[in-house]
């Protein structure tokens, strides 16, 4: 067996720089997918491991394997989401979230109503590249027509969209941050509510503010009304079928697992199809299985709601397994180790390492382009120095959120601000300082670090 040698920050950057080289080329320059990319940097990493620090392949192997299976729950829970987000729009209860949240439209309040509707639609559905890329852009036409700076607009567009995305737990961000922490997924919804919901609340008065200076318009809710006209047409909208939701909502106030309680959130999903929207057994099994498709005439309810489904969530999995080998095999043969030494050196209080966290977040997200990375790498690289301090998992969910998540759009380069680009026509440096959501939230999860608002001392933490 040979000789093992310790990681070098030298050693444990040739794995990182070839991830950040490959993503930018391949997403930026060649139009590819993640995946790719990060299975060369893989390939990089498991070999730097083998012939620079003397690791055998069994040993890497197994390094990946069990970083796997600790994303295991988070991928089951992924799984069952794509059945949930298909039966409830076959149900008609995201298209009634959706109806219900364009008609609170109103001219002294644009701005806060389309965080307010982004946000609901977020929240049902769980993806923030939907909402921004369906609901979004009818919100842009609206503002367009209240004569406001396109910039502003799309900055409230991605707040909102970004507050469901963080906070779902439809989400597969909100999955992979407490997969990633050792945390459990409702555990950490509801500690990311402390950062979250002074953010919102600070957010929503900002746009009030600008918001009341174009009070006096004339709002043209053309493009909003199409939407609304779509949904009336193709399904039979009701108050009631809010239930699934609320129900749901309820059994994670009750402290039920994740799994059985999403599962049973896709059971009402589809008791609800049969009863209000008239489905068959088989279109209730399709659509939790391939998930929902519709051609309503209107290009904007197709795209809003043709989505979900088991299989819908396998290129997200595959992005999760290939970012967790990755930083498993990083994590084995001690390069995290490495390079997180050299970043804990400076990071003495719990405030300084949640700051740190959060500017290892924001600098994955700026040079990997990848939210994804953003989360799994600086989850992996802390998560031991969290544990030895002390300080509770969640604690290290959350902050992976704040950061990982929220800040990932607002780079134009990150594959999320590149989508949010191509969807409201608006450059993420431009709108990055209207996104007060997304700004605000790393800011306040830093002072709660330095504070020790809503953080447990390390001599009681359990």
């Amino acid at each position: 067996m040979k000789e093992k040698k310790q990681a070098t920050i030298g050693l444990a950057l040739i794995p990182i720089l070839v991830l950040i080289v490959s993503l930018f080329v391949g997403i930026v320059y060649l139009g590819t997918d993640a995946h790719m990319p990060i299975l060369i940097a893989i390939i990089v990493a498991a070999s730097v491991g083998i012939f620079a620090l003397g690791f055998e392949w069994s040993e890497i192997e197994k390094g990946a394997i069990e970083t796997i299976q600790m994303s295991m729950q988070a991928i089951l829970i992924l799984m069952v989401i794509g059945t949930v987000v298909g039966t409830w729009i076959l149900a008609g209860t995201v298209p009634a979230m959706i109806y219900y949240g364009l008609k609170i439209l109103s001219p002294g309040i644009f701005l806060v109503a389309t965080l307010i509707i982004c946000s609901i639609v977020s929240l049902a559905t769980g993806s923030s590249w939907t909402t921004a890329g369906t609901v979004g852009i009818a919100l842009m036409g609206v503002g367009q027509g209240l004569g406001m700076p396109p910039a502003i607009v799309a900055g409230a567009i991605v707040s909102g969209a970004y507050f469901g995305d963080k906070i779902s737990p439809l989400s597969d961000t909100t999955n992979l941050a407490p997969a990633m922490a050792g945390s459990t997924l409702f555990e950490h919804i509801k500690y990311m509510l402390y950062t979250t919901v002074p953010s919102y609340l600070i957010a929503m008065v900002l746009y009030a503010i600008i918001g009341s200076r174009y009070a006096g318009n004339q709002l043209d809710t053309s493009n909003i009304q199409i939407i609304m006209d779509g949904i009336a047409a193709n399904f039979n909208i009701s108050p009631l079928l809010f239930i699934p939701p609320l129900v749901v909502i309820v059994m994670v106030i009750m402290k039920m697992p994740a799994l059985p309680g999403l599962l049973f959130g896709t059971i009402l999903g589809g008791l609800f199809a049969a009863i209000f929207q008239g489905s068959s057994f088989g279109d209730i099994l399709n659509t939790a299985h391939y998930g929902f498709e519709i051609e309503s005439g209107v290009a904007m309810v197709d795209e809003l709601l043709n989505r979900g489904g088991l299989d819908s969530m396998m290129w997200t999995v595959s992005l999760i397994l290939l970012a967790m080998v990755f930083g498993g095999i990083m994590e084995r043969t001690g390069m995290l180790h490495a390079i997180a030494a050299v970043i804990l050196k400076m990071a003495k209080s719990t405030g300084s390492l949640v700051l740190a966290t959060v500017l290892t977040s924001i600098a994955i997200n700026i040079l990997a382009a990848d939210q994804y990375l953003a989360i799994v790498i600086p989850g992996r690289m802390y998560k031991a120095t969290y544990d030895e301090r002390g300080l509770e998992p969640r604690l290290l969910s959350r902050t992976l959120e704040d950061a990982g998540t929220l800040t990932s759009s607002l780079i134009p380069w990150n594959t999320c601000g590149a989508y949010m680009q191509s969807v409201l026509l608006v450059s993420p440096l431009a709108y990055a300082p209207y996104a007060f959501l997304n700004i605000i939230n790393p800011i306040v999860a830093v002072f709660y670090g330095y504070t020790g608002i809503t953080i447990k001392k390390p001599s009681t933490a359990k």
